[in-house]
């Protein structure tokens, strides 16, 4: 099992990767993060993707559909915003967002990592 610095230096080695952060969604605050940098501000990517995440929670609410938010995509120009909800025993409330540049991210692969980090994360 991983902590959450473990967590995000997993997540900053994934191709392409800018910036991770782990998010409490009740408050907007970020937990931990890395990377990042000038180009971008991952305190400031936090609060906001929190009403992303909220936004869309309440969507699926009113809609009644029943299910449950795996990852929400923002594409950029350049890059991608990847934001994990997750769901593990400890983590309700919690997301992980990753940023990638969009030339030298796979995707998939992305995706596929953030789900291999949030099974082994353990807060």
């Amino acid at each position: 099992m991983a902590n959450t610095e473990t967590s995000l230096k997993e997540a900053l080695s994934i191709d392409g990767a800018i910036g991770a952060a782990l998010v409490d969604y009740t408050s907007g605050m970020a937990l931990g993060t890395l990377g990042g940098g000038k180009e971008l501000d991952l305190n400031v990517a936090a609060a906001g993707n929190t009403d992303v995440v909220r936004a869309k929670v309440r969507a699926m609410e009113m809609l009644g559909l029943g299910d449950e938010i795996e990852d929400i995509l923002i594409t950029l120009g350049r890059q991608y915003h990847l934001i994990r909800l997750l769901k593990g025993r400890g983590t309700n409330g919690l997301f992980l967002y990753l940023a990638l540049d969009k030339e030298r991210a796979n995707l998939a692969m992305a995706r596929h990592y953030l789900k291999r980090i949030e099974s082994e994360l353990e807060l």
